[in-house]
């Protein structure tokens, strides 16, 4: 009842509806008593609404394309009377390659963009990522719709004096790979913290191609406070890391941060429950900091098969821990099925090498352990393929 009195209300302010229509012209099916599109929605809460707010609802709904629902929900977070601002705003959008599911994405999403100056606030975006980020403008527009953030930030403060430094340090494609990911550094900007710990890895001798990885994947890492960096940097060098080793920005990425830290407390606990010791832990963690930040199933799943369907000691995974973020299905169970069928028939001992069965490419498996013995195992293929039920 309460979305039948919003459109009657809207509908009495029907020339609101007629603002802007995009690209060619076409316009929303408009309900002849509501005067508005009837466009799917969900139910509306029965919030009270201004009168100001049925104008902007019915703009968003008719001009915009949102669903009346999220125009109801724009609405709290927009005000204007007259519409030649938001008018000017979807042209200047249209203009520049954006698509009408575009704009109504990023209205919906950024409503007060209605309200911004397209010459002074948004060109000035879009000249940098077609001109200085090299974009084309099919991924700036993208870029934009996916992250709509950015078309609120400042090219002066933010995007260029970042991006031109990250082309210094990790060379314009990654530069350009990190701002289309939408990555934070472009919204903390390139502030002493960043330079200083940057400083710091070079003093530590941190190899240039192991700073450029962390900026690439770890940029929350090194745009922490000096202090905390130092600490962690410290944490990790005690824990045996080598700073000219790549691994020893791994480690820091799985030591910062707290989710990160809780992360890395649970993966302790399933280790130690499965009977790893505390010196376990930390050669596999030295050998693959990934290791502690894989989730507990993961690796349960992982280590149940190992003990109780291998029967191997689950404490010889600590050697070649990276074997445990391997797809189970893809690579584990399919391989161990082979083997499983090997032994089964006598062509491999008990104790064949969890390392050379689960390591090597595709290819150098596949012609070790199936081709080389499919004229008297037939099946072996159909096996590691899971065509043929192994009991998984």
């Amino acid at each position: 009842m309460f979305r039948g009195q919003i459109l009657s209300r809207i509908g009495k302010n029907r020339f609101f509806a007629n603002f802007c229509s995009l690209g060619n012209g076409e316009r929303p099916s408009v309900n002849s008593v509501a005067g508005i599109s009837l466009l799917k929605s969900e139910p509306v809460s029965s919030d009270k609404l201004s009168p100001g707010r049925e104008h902007v609802i019915s703009y968003l709904v008719n001009s915009c394309g949102l669903t009346l629902e999220k125009a109801v929900s724009a609405s709290s977070r927009l005000h204007f009377v007259s519409p030649d601002k938001p008018n000017d705003v979807l042209l200047f959008l249209e203009k520049h390659g954006f698509s009408k599911p575009q704009i109504t994405e990023l209205v919906s999403r950024r409503p007060k963009l209605l309200l911004s100056n397209p010459e002074k606030s948004l060109l000035p975006k879009i000249e940098f990522f077609l001109h200085s980020a090299g974009f084309s403008e099919t991924d700036m527009v993208k870029t934009f719709v996916k992250y709509p953030r950015y078309l609120t930030r400042s090219v002066e403060k933010l995007f260029a004096p970042v991006y031109e430094y990250l082309e210094d340090v990790v060379g314009s494609r990654k530069a350009g790979i990190l701002l289309s990911r939408g990555s934070w550094i472009f919204d903390r900007g390139l502030h002493k913290k960043l330079i200083d710990n940057v400083a710091f890895l070079r003093e530590l001798e941190v190899p240039q191609r192991s700073i450029q990885y962390a900026l690439y994947h770890y940029p929350h890492v090194v745009t922490r406070d000096l202090e905390s960096f130092k600490k962690i940097a410290s944490e990790v060098q005690g824990m045996g890391f080598n700073p000219l080793k790549m691994s020893f920005v791994v480690a820091m990425h799985s030591r910062t941060g707290k989710n990160s830290r809780v992360i890395w407390e649970r993966c302790y606990e399933t280790y130690s429950s499965w009977g790893w010791s505390k010196d376990d832990i930390h050669l596999a963690f030295r050998k693959y900091p990934n290791c502690m930040l894989l989730s507990e199933k993961k690796i349960s799943r992982f280590l149940d098969l190992v003990v109780n369907k291998m029967g191997r000691d689950s404490r010889s995974i600590a050697q070649i821990p990276n074997v445990i973020a391997y797809s189970m299905e893809k690579r584990i169970i399919p391989r161990y099925s082979v083997l499983r069928h090997l032994f089964l028939n006598g062509f491999v001992e008990k104790d064949w090498s969890l390392a050379s069965v689960i390591c090597p490419a595709e290819q150098k498996f596949l012609k070790k352990y199936v081709k080389q013995y499919l004229k008297e195992l037939p099946q072996l293929l159909s096996i590691y393929e899971g065509e043929t039920n192994c009991g998984f």
